[in-house]
């Protein structure tokens, strides 16, 4: 049966030794790589996206996200030490699911990284755009934003996009210290701007607290619909176990990168929206019909037409403390931000490229994807074609839209892995578990139901985007995947593929 094609975890493991990447990678920079990676436009800039969902209360939609996405993390550091390969929850799938599932599952991955890479050079763009503007040199908006934001074409998250496709052509390898340091400037960043704003927070900008409610299935705003969008603040844990297959003791190392670098986010993020709300109020843009305006539509975006509202900000964080009367720190905000950004959009790229990598490696995808560059020993093609993808969604979309999008593919992955390792805790038992997902029965459930109930909060327009998305990639797995997979029957002899080293993306070189 086609969606029982389960490729033994053992099996898993042997094709990665025969065609594996180097480890390299320790707790501390696995751990930093996951800071590095969550840290980015989530809070940065979906800040004033929350605000105009669920006004103050965006502050319960901050601790819903992270809740669920603390169970998630969860499963994934079980099945991650369990499995140190490469392939983030599409391998752990394909090994416990099924075939068809897994494609699915890769599929949707699509949506986590590649669009997501998108949306964090929208918020870059946001952020830069401020500071050129300040400084009298800002863009004609045309070029500032989107058609879908009230301008035609993101020219800086268009260039953006290209820049970091081509670093990760031609290697990253020697970057290991340069991304500590912008890791440490994101932090500096929001500690500033939580040691400026929280001090400012007054009760009244509190109220009222609920604007919107909870929200409703499918309507996208309120608490809940918050929380699905903030959920993307969050996203980028995962993105470690993406590395697994590159780092030294994984069953120790893994978990530790994973559970760590989510709870120093966490802290952060309930700090920044604290600080964000109390300060200057995130009261939303409200219609006719006395409604919340639904972000990313044309009637918010006439609205905020020269408002000073939070929500309206496309870089929330400079523009709470500007508006606070500290200018040069607004600036200081933006300058980080211009800094920082970039190295996330390209751990999101790296993150996509290596899924492609994966499934190209099972036979699912093109051989020639999976190829590397003789030179720079990066998996040059798949690097460039996602690339100017991301490019492309980041020139025209608009980062609230990119986000809830890309918070769509993610979540179906989280459900997969979280039913993953309950499905192997009855399968296989006795396999070696170094880490061991705690109260299994009650934290996996509930995270495929807080999974469940963030996705069914995401707006119409989003989930038709994921399902015709899905749809795509079931023909392309048809036509193509189903008969050249490496599990289809006459494949399974297939002559083994030569090893190949794609280098890591933040590593200090040539280890002993």
């Amino acid at each position: 049966m086609l969606f029982w094609r389960v490729k033994p975890l053992d099996k898993i493991l042997e094709t990665a030794e025969k065609k594996s990447l180097k480890r390299q990678l320790g707790a501390f920079q696995l751990t930093m790589l996951g800071i590095g990676a969550i840290i980015g436009t989530g809070i940065f800039v979906l800040t004033a996206e929350a605000g105009q969902k669920a006004g103050p209360a965006m502050m319960i939609a901050f601790i819903i996200a992270a809740i669920v996405c603390g169970l998630a993390a969860l499963a994934y550091a079980e099945l991650a030490s369990m499995v140190p390969v490469s392939g983030s929850a599409y391998t752990y799938t394909y090994g416990v699911l099924g075939e068809g599932l897994a494609w699915t599952v890769g599929w949707a991955l699509v949506l986590e990284y590649a669009i997501a890479a998108g949306a964090v050079a929208v918020g870059w763009s946001g952020y830069v755009n401020g500071l050129l503007a300040s400084a009298g040199m800002g863009l004609p908006l045309p070029l500032r934003a989107g058609p879908l934001d009230g301008g035609s074409f993101n020219l800086l998250a268009f260039l953006i996009s290209l820049v970091v496709t081509g670093l990760l052509v031609i290697g990253t390898s020697k970057s290991a210290k340069v991304n500590a340091v912008l890791v440490l400037i994101k932090v500096a960043a929001l500690t500033a701007f939580i040691a400026i704003a929280v001090p400012a927070a007054q009760d009244a900008n509190f109220e009222p607290f609920f604007p919107t409610g909870w929200g409703s299935p499918l309507g996208g705003v309120g608490v809940l619909g918050a929380a699905a969008s903030i959920f993307f603040a969050y996203v980028g844990f995962d993105a470690v176990s993406t590395a697994a297959e590159e780092t030294k003791n994984p069953n120790r190392n893994i978990p530790i990168g994973l559970i760590g670098s989510l709870g120093v986010c966490t802290l952060f993020y309930l700090l920044v929206g604290y600080g964000a709300v109390g300060s200057v109020g995130s009261q939303p843009m409200m219609g006719p019909d006395g409604m919340a305006l639904h972000p990313g539509s044309p009637e918010l975006a006439a609205a905020c037409q020269g408002s000073e509202a939070l929500v309206c900000s496309r870089e929330p964080l400079a523009h709470v403390l500007r508006v606070l009367g500290f200018a040069n720190w607004g600036n200081a905000i933006g300058i980080a931000a211009g800094l920082a950004l970039p190295s996330v959009i390209l751990m999101m790229i790296y993150g996509q490229t290596r899924i492609f990598f994966t499934m190209s490696r099972d036979g699912l995808l093109p051989e020639r994807l999976s190829k590397v560059h003789p030179r720079f020993h990066t998996p040059h093609v798949i690097t460039m074609i996602t690339g100017v993808f991301v490019a492309a969604f980041a020139a025209l979309f608009p980062v609230g839209i990119l986000a809830d999008i890309s918070n769509s593919g993610t979540l179906f992955a989280f459900v997969m892995v979280s039913a993953a390792v309950m499905i192997l805790r009855v399968q296989q038992p006795n396999r070696p578990r170094p880490f061991r997902t705690p109260l299994v029965w009650i934290v996996c459930p509930l995270a495929v139901a807080g999974c469940l109930l963030l996705f069914l909060n995401l707006s119409g327009y989003t989930l038709s985007m994921f399902f015709g998305w899905a749809a795509i990639g079931l023909v392309i797995y048809f036509l193509y995947g189903y008969r050249r997979s490496h599990l289809a029957p006459g494949n399974r002899d297939a002559t083994p593929t030569p090893r190949i080293d794609p280098e890591p993306p933040f590593h200090e070189g040539p280890q002993a």
